[in-house]
């Protein structure tokens, strides 16, 4: 049996967590003879799916702010005290469960460099574990990224440390080498896997449309801000643009807050929705897929799964990206719009009035049958997998048909159904 540890990077939203249990998921689904050993600190780990083979050790809760600032989420400790903490955790992790490959999600060092005395403590190169770093398509911008990349020493963490470096993602798209100005001896070290498909959902799309309530021919609009921590101006406004249409030009539009909306923010939004005709609101789905194969027109913020979702169902869609605190979703959006697969609305430049003229050019589109342009990379999964088994040296022993029919694990409470 071939054990992974995967380190997941979590401290804002949702994306780093659902991102590293796709691959995991993948890689234990590709052979019986793989299990998987999560890091994380994700608050909402236990709200996902987990298939067999996978298990998860969590870290106390780090938080980072819209300036970038990190700090304690829930502990009454110091950030110094919760690194500690989680630096200890992980470094007995490794030492106990002894994996034959570490996967690190984004950062070479971990989160304030809490990997880096793990990284020492590792065995000697007989026996040490392949050392596999993971990067979504864009980090941040190429400014910021060359000056944080070196000022912690992250180009000499791949020399030192990595075996390899994989990037869910294009060049095409993003060459991050070129951006990030990696150095040869670096770039060397990179690949390319493509984007990351995502599974068709739970439900079919007639069966999300029935909950919904929507009838044959009309259109219906999803809303989504992700994990909602710094979504709530979005759908605030897209609230408002919706209340300003006419009826007779109004979709049918479902709204999902996101599990980490604030309380507040999500009793004002559920408040504003009641008052408009056509319009339902659920706090948080882990089967969006099914909600957006429902949809004809989505409007989201341009996180990585986000996008990964839209392409994958080619879906027509409206991006108005998060601009702290990084522009990694504004450079994305930017970019997929500039290649024809999404419709992007500048932050700077949202309101009812600009919010609304975008949605409509992108229900006409629909009305049109316009489909949106189609990306042809997206086998990130396959690609990190047959990259992940070479460096082990592994030949994949397919799960037995009852173990590959069994559900992942799931508490019970963790799935909300379709709210109409």
């Amino acid at each position: 049996m071939k054990r992974i540890l995967v380190y997941s990077h979590d401290t804002f939203g949702l994306g780093n967590i659902r991102r590293m249990l796709e691959v995991s998921r993948h890689l234990v689904q590709s052979s019986a003879e793989v299990s998987v050993l999560v890091l994380t600190g994700s608050p909402m780990l236990h709200a996902f799916r987990i298939p067999e083979r996978i298990d998860y050790v969590k870290l106390p809760c780090l938080a980072r702010d819209t300036a970038g600032r990190y700090g304690a989420r829930t502990l009454p400790i110091t950030l110094e005290e919760t690194v500690r903490l989680r630096a200890n955790l992980i470094r007995s992790a490794i030492a106990d469960f002894a994996p034959d490959l570490i996967l690190v999600d984004k950062k070479p060092f971990g989160v304030e460099d809490e990997l880096a005395g793990a990284l020492q403590a590792l065995p000697g190169a007989a026996k040490r574990p392949k050392l596999v770093l993971l990067l979504r398509d864009i980090l941040d911008s190429a400014e910021s990224t060359r000056r944080v990349w070196r000022k912690n020493g992250y180009f000499d963490a791949i020399s030192t440390w990595y075996d390899q470096v994989l990037v869910v993602g294009c060049p095409e798209v993003y060459d991050l080498r070129r951006e990030y100005d990696f150095p040869p001896f670096a770039a060397a070290k990179v690949s390319f896997c493509g984007y990351i498909a995502r599974e068709p959902g739970q439900q079919s799309r007639t069966t999300v449309r029935r909950t919904l309530g929507v009838s044959d021919g009309q259109p219906l609009l999803l809303v989504t801000p992700g994990g909602g921590e710094d979504g709530g101006e979005l759908v605030a406004t897209a609230l408002a643009a919706l209340a300003a249409m006419p009826p007779a030009q109004r979709p049918r539009a479902h709204v999902v807050c996101g599990p980490e909306m604030n309380e507040a923010r999500r009793s004002a939004l559920h408040q504003a929705a009641a008052a408009i005709d056509g319009v339902s609101v659920q706090d948080f789905c882990d089967d969006m897929m099914s909600l957006m194969d429902g949809a004809d027109v989505v409007l989201a913020m341009g996180g990585y799964n986000t996008v990964c979702e839209l392409l994958t169902l080619r879906k027509r869609a409206l991006l108005v990206p998060r601009m702290k605190p990084g522009v990694e979703q504004c450079l994305r959006a930017e970019r997929m719009a500039a290649l024809g697969f999404v419709r992007m609305l500048h932050p700077e430049l949202l309101g009812p009035a600009t919010l609304a003229a975008a949605l409509q050019a992108e229900l006409t589109a629909w009305s049109a049958k316009q489909q949106p342009a189609f990306l042809r990379r997206l086998d990130g999964l396959q690609r990190v997998t047959a990259a992940v088994f070479e460096l082990l040296g592994h030949r994949a022993v397919p799960p037995s048909p009852a173990e590959a029919a069994a559900p992942a694990r799931r508490p019970r409470a963790a799935r909300l159904e379709l709210q109409a």
